[in-house]
């Protein structure tokens, strides 16, 4: 098994999945384009295009946005539902405790 099993993804669905899905993800937080590119380190014209399906979403833009709706209650629970983060990206994503590292 690969390490963490990261390398055994199939990061095309669920970039496709975040895509299809992120103009309803921004609309439930209430972000602006330009906000959610601030929120993730982009441009305006970068969620335009990847909301628009000109622009495949990269696996780094798919992380930032991942962690930034788990962590929004209002979107957190949708993402399941949308093919978004599966138990497999569960499993992959379970942090351990730092507290085990600190002796």
């Amino acid at each position: 098994m690969e390490p963490l099993g990261i390398l055994s993804l199939d990061r095309k669905k669920y970039t496709q999945a975040m895509a299809e899905n992120l103009p309803a993800l921004r609309a439930r937080l209430g972000l602006s384009q330009t906000q959610l590119a601030d929120c993730i380190g982009v441009t305006r014209q970068t969620i335009s295009s990847i909301e628009n399906q000109s622009r495949e979403l990269s696996w780094t833009n798919f992380l930032s946005l991942l962690f930034l709706f788990l962590q929004n209650a209002q979107t957190a629970k949708l993402l399941p539902v949308m093919g978004i983060y599966t138990d497999e990206l569960a499993r992959i994503f379970s942090f351990t405790d730092l507290n085990q590292f600190r002796q």
